[in-house]
């Protein structure tokens, strides 16, 4: 078996002792995922402290351990496990020869991550590792740069943040050779002055950038010539991408594709190419010409980008399409439950406009939190994409979408309810063969659980 880690080197790399030989072939700090020959990291936590569950995770299979604690079984002691676990990721980081790419943005950066690491695995199978799930945190981070294989090419690392300062220390961390930052929305507003506050935090990430670094800025954007003079200070190389005129890596021409995806031309630096993209929806052409300008810029392949770009299947929360079996027929199920913004909330809803259904369009859509004080403001303003989707039945979940309910009036036909479970009932009473029906909200509202009673599990 490949081995990761061994106990002198995590000893080394941390400063700890090492307490018995091991050998670590992956990481966890959920005793939950640790698999036979992983390293358990124990951590200490407001709500639970990971000592507590250092015999659980050498039971299902633990190599060793790394803690603050004596425990009795192999293990490396240090003085704080959760800087450790930050000097592990560092030490990753260091010891081999990878290009690494850092991705944030208020939306779609799991969906560019994903993407990228498909599009340059594809070129070089078993060379490319990334973040998994959304370990984009000040923990999620160290953990997936200490997950990285010693012979990994390309390294691809989400980073995300809610407040200002967080970017700058997770990209000082990783230290990224290609910083991407897919857009800027008013995502977690409740924490910022102004959406321009919100840009400023998001190029941060270009702060951590190596001395020959690539800054990757979306051109459509409001904010395009702040993160462009953000990144100058940082960046030897800055690329842009877009629709519009100028943008470095553009789509010259797009058109929708017979099953719903979008057929491009990309016009970059010293080359073009036309590719499919396989998910639906104008956000995905623009989170694909992201994709082609971190390939581009990291010394991938653009060719094998295109491929995977045309194969690559919708995330569970984020775009997966799911067939709902029912009597005379099936419904399609968007699943989009993983999170909410304005900005994301109009993509998808401008998607189910376009999908082709015999059908209604139905749509569940859960409340956005973290909007602060204009949080009502921004449900309101939700009334015209609901509109121009020609949504036949909308589903409102939670108090925050009493706004909605009042801006569409009688325009649409609605149920307001307070939670999840509630709209579970009323959605499955409504959907029938033919239909497409978008589920989306903030994560904490829980809509995920729709989904899966819904679908049964078929995807």
């Amino acid at each position: 078996m490949t081995f990761l880690w061994t106990s002198g080197e995590i000893a080394e790399a941390t400063g700890g002792t090492a307490h018995g030989d091991f050998q670590a072939s992956g990481v966890a700090f959920d005793s939950r995922e640790i698999g036979p020959g992983d390293l358990f990291v124990a951590m200490k936590g407001a709500a639970t402290d990971g000592h507590r569950f250092v015999g659980q995770a050498f039971a299902a299979g633990a190599s060793g351990a790394l803690v603050s604690e004596p425990v009795d079984h192999p293990h490396v002691r240090v003085a704080d496990s959760f800087r450790a676990l930050q000097d592990l990721g560092r030490a990753a980081r260091l010891r081999g020869g990878a290009t690494v790419i850092g991705i944030t943005g208020s939306v779609g950066k799991t969906g560019v991550k994903e993407a990228l690491f498909a599009a340059l695995d594809r070129a070089a199978p078993g060379r490319a590792h990334r973040s998994v799930k959304s370990y984009n945190n000040h923990s999620g981070v160290p953990l997936s740069l200490a997950r990285m294989p010693r012979g990994a090419r390309w390294g691809v690392f989400e980073m995300g943040m809610n407040h200002e300062g967080e970017l700058a220390a997770l990209t000082a961390i990783v230290r990224p050779h290609v910083a991407v930052v897919t857009a800027v929305a008013p995502a977690h507003r409740e924490y910022f002055a102004d959406e321009e506050a919100i840009a400023d935090a998001k190029a941060e990430i270009f702060e951590g950038l190596e001395p020959d670094g690539t800054a990757i800025i979306p051109f459509d954007s409001p904010h395009r010539d702040r993160l462009a003079a953000a990144a100058r200070p940082h960046a030897k190389h800055i690329l842009s991408f877009g629709l519009g005129e100028g943008a470095d890596v553009r789509a010259t021409y797009s058109v929708r594709g017979a099953k719903g995806g979008t057929m491009a031309t990309a016009s970059l630096p010293g080359a073009q190419l036309s590719f499919t993209v396989g998910q639906p929806g104008d956000h995905w052409l623009s989170n694909a010409l992201a994709v082609l300008a971190a390939v581009h810029a990291a010394g991938g392949d653009l060719a094998a980008a295109g491929l995977a770009l045309a194969d690559l299947g919708g995330l569970p929360g984020r775009g997966a399409r799911r067939l709902v079996p029912l009597d005379g027929g099936e419904a399609l199920l968007i699943d989009e439950s993983y999170n909410a913004n304005p900005a994301s909330m109009a993509a998808t809803l401008k998607m189910l406009g376009e999908e082709e259904v015999t059908g209604r369009r139905l749509a569940v859509l859960g409340a956005m939190r973290e909007l602060g004080s204009a949080s009502e403001d921004f449900h309101a303003a939700l009334a015209e994409p609901v509109r121009n989707a020609r949504v036949d039945y909308a589903i409102l979940v939670g108090e925050e979408m009493a706004a909605l309910a009042k801006a569409l009036g009688g325009e649409v036909k609605l149920a307001h309810v307070p939670d999840a479970a509630a709209a579970a009932k009323i959605a499955r009473e409504a959907i029938a063969p033919g239909d497409a029906m978008l589920v989306k909200g903030s994560n904490s509202i829980g809509l995920a659980a729709l989904v899966e009673a819904l679908a049964g599990g078929k995807s």
